[in-house]
């Protein structure tokens, strides 16, 4: 009996291992084959041979976009959006939450608070009322246009305020009865412990404005203020973006729209790629950690 039950789930487990396993792939290739089109020569890349190697190796088309102004343009204010995104969302998330987790303390106000937020996270007003409130407060072709729509995110808050309160209320007890006010509790002890849940949000926070590029396009009329996506965006799927300059290149001889088309995304996607790795550990204790109570 028992050997029967070992053998029937290494059966369910190597099932498992093998649809994992295809579903990983189904993602990793077209990523593979996206480089080897960048890196692959002008002829190759026009007759559609490369597949997952890339065919007579150049970085010709990594070498035009680095130049190129509007790419690096593009780049920088997405570099810039990610991190005061990240360190503002961050700020406004924690200092709303902090009050909203003390339910022992009394504060006049707290529950039309909460129902508001409940409100506004079912509920949108709309891409042209949205466009509208933007124009009337001259937020439009600004950066912080940006920035300022996604700033207070409800779910966040609630990650956070969750949190919180599975930290052990004696610990701000003690500190208010040493004579610590709240900003010291929050900073010095809810927040050093709330690491992993910071590092969350950050990291949710960064992905949803680097990846974000429909905003730019309705938002900002400026191509060279738009962010890396919403030029991306262009590029691939409007052609709005002449590459063509590339083609009559001495420099760039092996540069092809489609080949500048991969490296462009490749390198949109290494600044994600190169973070993900070190905050991935925090996902689960971060949205786990004060979600169930004893």
């Amino acid at each position: 009996m028992i050997e029967e039950r070992n053998l029937k789930y290494f059966i369910v487990d190597t099932i498992i291992w093998i649809v994992l396993a295809l579903l990983a792939l189904s993602c990793i290739l077209p990523f593979i084959h996206l480089l080897s089109k960048s890196l692959s020569n002008r002829a190759a890349v026009s007759a559609g041979l490369v597949g997952l190697l890339p065919i007579g190796l150049t970085f010709d088309n990594y070498a035009f976009i680095l130049q190129n102004r509007q790419f690096l343009g593009s780049f920088g204010i997405s570099v810039a959006r990610v991190i005061v995104a990240v360190i503002s969302t961050l700020l406004l998330v924690v200092v709303t939450a902090y009050p909203l987790s003390l339910d022992r303390i009394h504060m006049p106000g707290r529950l039309a608070f909460k129902v508001i937020m409940i409100f506004g996270l079912l509920f949108s007003g709309g891409l042209i009322p949205t466009f509208l409130a933007f124009r009337n407060l001259g937020l439009l072709n600004n950066f912080l246009v940006l920035i300022l729509p996604m700033v207070i995110n409800i779910f966040y808050i609630i990650i956070m305020v969750n949190f919180f309160r599975g930290i052990p209320y004696e610990l701000a007890e003690a500190a208010w009865l040493d004579g610590a006010s709240h900003t010291a509790v929050l900073f010095k002890i809810y927040l050093p412990i709330a690491l992993p849940a910071l590092a969350t949000i950050a990291l949710f926070t960064a992905v949803a404005h680097w990846n974000s590029w429909f905003d730019g396009i309705v938002y900002i009329n400026n191509i060279d203020q738009w962010p890396l996506q919403s030029f991306l965006y262009s590029l691939v799927s409007t052609r709005r973006i002449n590459w063509q300059s590339a083609s009559g290149s001495l420099d760039f001889q092996n540069a092809t729209p489609e080949g500048l088309s991969a490296a462009l995304i490749f390198v949109a996607s290494v600044p994600i790629l190169m973070v993900y790795p070190f905050l991935q550990r925090y996902f689960v204790t971060g949205l786990t950690l004060g979600s169930v109570k004893q």
